[in-house]
């Protein structure tokens, strides 16, 4: 964290698509997860039929902004983005555990062309490849229950998807939690949430001129 003496460089890091489907997919997981617990009884807000037709109408929306982001990633070259590596990544995590707590400064400066440090990149890309196509595909499984006979997948078990699709939704919950308290560690509580706004980061010029040179 840098000390209030540093001087500050705005840098343009997130693109106008980056932060429409940065904050879509957070209110689809929000609404998924209200519907979600109604559906299960926890909750009573807008009714168990019209939570399940919400449910299922923003679970088909979401995979289809997922699959639109997934072709922007590639078209852009913004999955170079996500590509794990282990440079400075036992850093990252003693910067995380200790380092922060004690206003250590951050070990991986962003810049334009490196925008998440090698633990985010391997948070990232395991919820992108795992955890959301886990609960993509096990909603879709229970949405087409019906059909399990006539596709051949008659040995599924209902239940089953039933429990793997909430423990997915779980982990999804608890993903979104710490998201929420990680945004609150940049230079100021707000600095990551506003740039995820407004597509401006505010960088310390020292750490910018690091980067440039790594």
């Amino acid at each position: 964290m840098p000390d209030h003496n540093t001087e500050m460089k705005k840098v343009y890091l997130y693109t106008r698509f980056e932060r429409f489907w940065h904050w879509a997919q957070a209110i689809f997981i929000i609404l998924l997860g209200i519907t979600g617990f109604e559906i299960h009884g926890s909750i009573k807000l807008f009714g168990f039929t019209e939570s399940i037709e919400w449910h299922n109408t923003l679970g088909i929306t979401w995979l289809i902004l997922f699959v639109f982001i997934i072709f922007w990633a590639f078209t852009t070259g913004e999955w170079k983005q996500y590509i794990p590596t282990t440079q400075k990544l036992f850093s990252m995590i003693k910067y995380y555990s200790w380092g922060i707590f004690r206003g250590e400064t951050h070990p991986f400066p962003k810049s334009e062309e490196v925008k998440h440090n090698p633990l985010q990149r391997l948070t990232y890309l395991s919820i992108a490849v795992t955890l959301i196509p886990f609960q993509m595909v096990t909603g879709l499984l229970y949405y087409t229950y019906n059909s399990w006979e006539a596709w051949g997948l008659g040995f599924l078990n209902l239940t089953c998807i039933a429990y793997l699709h909430m423990i997915g939704a779980f982990s999804l919950l608890l993903f979104g939690i710490v998201h929420v308290y990680m945004t609150t560690t940049g230079h100021s509580i707000f600095a990551h949430m506003t740039a995820m706004i407004s597509g401006w980061e505010e960088i310390p010029d020292e750490e910018t001129e690091d980067a440039k040179s790594s």
